[in-house]
């Protein structure tokens, strides 16, 4: 029996919406770290104050931001997927039962441990050089941004379950 040529094409071109966020995730990674060095190192020697850490911040927490969309839209074509066009043996139903016989083996699809160390050498200059107010003020600001991350990082683990539900619910 012939697949549905509108299913097929549908599929095809959802598998090559999730090869090239998966790659644009893989490629915005380093250049958001670049712009944030490039950034901090630019900011710092324009403004001595410990202020100047908050452009740098912005763009640490923008790049996540992104890659964690990223990562959230890729998953959830994933799920679609795996409920409208595969049989139990398909691509997406080993790819999360793998990462529910073997969690933590797969590398951090957010950067998310990268993104908190950047995140905490990005405070540094206002540690070493400000004010207990601009300090205090940085401290809190800097400690939002690893708290999204750490959120983030927690809801992407259980987003594939998540929606897999959902889908499935829809469907029925």
């Amino acid at each position: 029996m012939n697949p549905d040529p509108v299913k097929q094409l549908e599929y095809s071109a959802m598998r090559a919406t999730i090869r090239e966020r998966g790659t644009a995730r893989m490629v915005l990674a380093p250049i958001v770290f670049i712009a944030w060095a490039a950034i901090a190192v630019a900011t710092a020697a324009v403004i001595t104050v410990a202020l100047s850490t908050l452009v740098p911040l912005v763009v640490l927490a923008a790049g996540f931001e992104a890659i964690f969309a990223l990562h959230t839209n890729v998953e959830r074509i994933g799920r679609y997927l795996q409920s409208y066009h595969e049989d139990a043996g398909g691509w997406e139903h080993v790819a999360m039962e793998f990462g529910r016989r073997f969690p933590g083996k797969a590398p951090d699809p957010l950067f998310s441990r990268l993104f908190a160390l950047a995140v905490s050498i990005n405070y540094l200059p206002a540690a070493l050089g400000g004010t207990p107010i601009e300090m205090g003020l940085l401290a809190l600001l800097h400690f939002v941004v690893i708290y999204r991350i750490r959120s983030a990082r927690q809801a992407a683990a259980g987003q594939r379950a998540l929606d897999l539900e959902r889908f499935t619910s829809l469907r029925s």
